[in-house]
């Protein structure tokens, strides 16, 4: 009987070099700004990106094998310009596994931005409050999280010129940039709450069965991105900071159902505390 091999295809990270290559070549036809700062934008709260000067609006499906955004209240623009005067790469919009997007694409866009110069990415998010004490509206610094997804984008051949087969995931979430995240939320008196942030891979909104795993689990807030972005930027380099925007009390705390336009309306209503916290953030980030 024959004998087959086995398939030599690299898979993983071992196979995003020649994507990234591509992907940083588009960017540079169109723009040779250098950012200091990368921004992904979550859901309702794309209209930070009015804040960027100058900017370079690449939409998705102008970049070579990125897809349209689906996600309600998600843009899908690569911008690049600059905010608070320090050059910036933000993406308005993401893309999610519940999308049907295979791992590797969902982190792709936290890896061009460390391929185009940023060595800082701030990820920001929608979630719900899994601690009961969080209202609709409050801003969480993401100290930690729990990839609770079954996925790992890592998974595969790895690149050990990209980042380590074995990245260590102490202090992911950068305490250096938490302190600056709350140094600017002191200086315009903007309360903030620090917690642990748990990624679930959706779409439906979790059970109040769920909630309550996760809030043994330690969870304070859960949704249905950021984690993966995270353990990938770290294996790339990048120093990471987080926000999440709890748009809704979790599944079973109050009894009410849940929308999505509900955390639209909480994003617009939070938009314009986030975005100061942002831009106050970049500030002090450029003095540092």
């Amino acid at each position: 009987m024959a004998q087959h091999s086995a398939d030599s295809t690299p898979h993983g990270p071992a196979a995003w070099r020649s994507r990234l290559d591509t992907l940083e070549a588009a960017v540079r036809a169109r723009t040779a700004l250098v950012p200091r700062l990368g921004i992904v934008l979550g859901s309702g709260l794309g209209g930070l990106a009015d804040e960027i000067d100058h900017p370079v609006a690449i939409p998705f499906t102008e970049l070579p094998g990125w897809p349209a955004a689906t996600a309600p209240g998600h843009a899908g623009k690569l911008l690049l310009g600059e905010l608070a005067g320090i050059p910036v790469v933000a993406l308005q919009g993401r893309f999610h596994l519940y999308e049907g997007h295979p791992v590797g694409l969902v982190v792709q866009p936290v890896l061009l931005m460390r391929r185009l110069g940023a060595p800082v990415v701030v990820l920001t998010n929608a979630s719900g409050g899994v601690d009961a004490s969080y209202r609709a509206g409050t801003l969480m610094l993401i100290t930690d999280h729990l990839n609770l997804t079954g996925v790992n984008p890592l998974i595969g051949s790895n690149d050990e010129s990209m980042g380590p087969r074995f990245p260590d995931m102490v202090d992911a979430w950068d305490p250096a940039l938490r302190a600056l995240l709350r140094r600017a939320a002191g200086d315009l008196d903007i309360p903030v709450e620090e917690g642990i942030y748990a990624q679930l891979l959706g779409p439906n909104y979790e059970t109040p069965a769920e909630v309550r795993m996760l809030r043994t689990m330690g969870a304070s807030a859960v949704g249905m991105s950021t984690a993966l972005e995270a353990v990938a930027a770290r294996w790339a380099g990048l120093r990471v900071a987080g926000i999440s925007l709890v748009t809704n009390p979790g599944a079973g705390v109050t009894g009410e159902p849940l929308t999505h336009e509900e955390v639209l309306a909480a994003g617009e209503a939070a938009g314009p505390r986030m975005r100061a916290l942002v831009r106050r953030f970049v500030e002090l980030l450029a003095e540092a």
